[in-house]
């Protein structure tokens, strides 16, 4: 018999999952209790979007965009939606691919 602890005792370790909720706390917290963004800014956590039309604004002042937006500028909320709902999709679509390999797994282990 080994000193190992099966894998059914170790998914059930309360100190384990105190452990993963504590990291996930102190991952999601961290930029906020450190403040990165610039307080002075209307949105302190811009996108890469606004900072790259601000890079190529002071490297090379007379360029204009060869490309428009089909749906032209969208209100906040729309756009905000529409993230939501592309976060929504991926989230679906990785539950499921984890879900069938590990359904997978489970199939070639029996």
């Amino acid at each position: 018999m080994s000193a190992t602890p099966d894998r059914a005792t170790r998914r059930n370790n309360p100190l384990v999952t105190a452990a993963l909720v504590g990291a996930t706390v102190v991952l999601a917290a961290f930029p906020m209790l450190l403040n990165f963004g610039d307080p002075e800014a209307e949105e302190p956590f811009g996108g890469t979007d606004g900072a790259a039309e601000d890079v190529v604004a002071e490297v090379h002042p007379g360029y204009e965009p060869w490309f428009e937006s089909i749906t032209g500028e969208l209100p906040g909320e729309v756009e905000s939606g529409l993230f939501a709902l592309q976060a929504g999709i991926g989230g679906g679509v990785l539950g499921y691919a984890l879900g069938w390999y590990r359904g997978g797994a489970g199939r070639r282990g029996r």
